[in-house]
């Protein structure tokens, strides 16, 4: 099984710590967040990675290299100029997914407690190109599902009948067919291909995670609540 871990964020909202590494390598109580993130998926079957770099890069290859890349086959893309965000890295490293095989994508800022496997077997059942994992909480970029868990549109306005909103989690399965769908070039988010593709009557469906703990560590309060419950789990 092979995942994808998104991994090219400049972090600027976790400075000074990120004026001297990639955010991605942010310890989390002796352990960077990296590291957390493809444990987590060589836990759920992962065996072959590629992590996508641009800010340090050389910093996250030795990284890698000086834990033997965890006994996995793990690739670096590299985005020399700037970052592609989600969806134009991904494109970018599309030659990796060459198995036919559906894939993890995975945000390196994200602390999830989540059941990984869950996610796929569902991706697997449901006949998706992308199957996201979503929960209840506070954003201000929620997305709407029916009552199936179909992705319909993004929350705009008002409450909108028969529909649910739901943040996403930066955690997904993908089948490689979405490859063939992506036509949206350079810098471009996932979510926006997803919001197209719904629009356009192709299947992206919602996986309710209900765990106990979702959380990324996009700014300094939200790094010090995942270190808290890395160290609570830990206990």
């Amino acid at each position: 099984m092979k995942a994808m871990v998104f991994a090219a964020g400049l972090g600027t909202r976790l400075r000074p710590l990120t004026d001297r590494l990639p955010k991605a390598l942010v310890n989390i109580n002796g352990a960077p967040m990296l590291e957390l993130v493809i444990r987590r998926l060589a836990a759920a079957g992962v065996g072959e990675l590629v992590v996508n770099t641009h800010h340090f890069h050389e910093e996250v290859a030795g990284f890698l290299r000086s834990q033997k890349n965890f006994g996995l086959r793990i690739e670096l893309s590299r985005e020399e100029e700037f970052p592609l965000e989600t969806g134009g890295g991904l494109k970018k490293a599309a030659a990796f997914f060459d198995d036919g095989r559906p894939f993890f994508a995975h945000n390196a800022d994200v602390y999830s407690e989540m059941d990984l496997a869950g996610l796929y077997a569902a991706h697997l059942s449901g006949g998706a190109l992308a199957t996201l994992a979503v929960r209840e909480r506070p954003s201000g970029r929620r997305l709407l599902f029916d009552a199936g868990m179909n992705l319909k549109r993004r929350e705009d306005g008002p409450a909108a009948p028969g529909l649910t909103p739901f943040a996403f989690s930066g955690i997904q399965v993908l089948s490689p067919e979405i490859f063939g769908r992506i036509t949206e070039t350079g810098v471009f988010s996932l979510p926006s291909v997803y919001l197209r593709l719904a629009a356009a009557g192709e299947r992206i469906k919602g996986f309710r995670d209900d765990s106990v703990f979702w959380g990324d560590i996009g700014d300094m309060e939200r790094l010090e609540s995942v270190r808290l419950r890395d160290r609570l789990n830990r206990s």
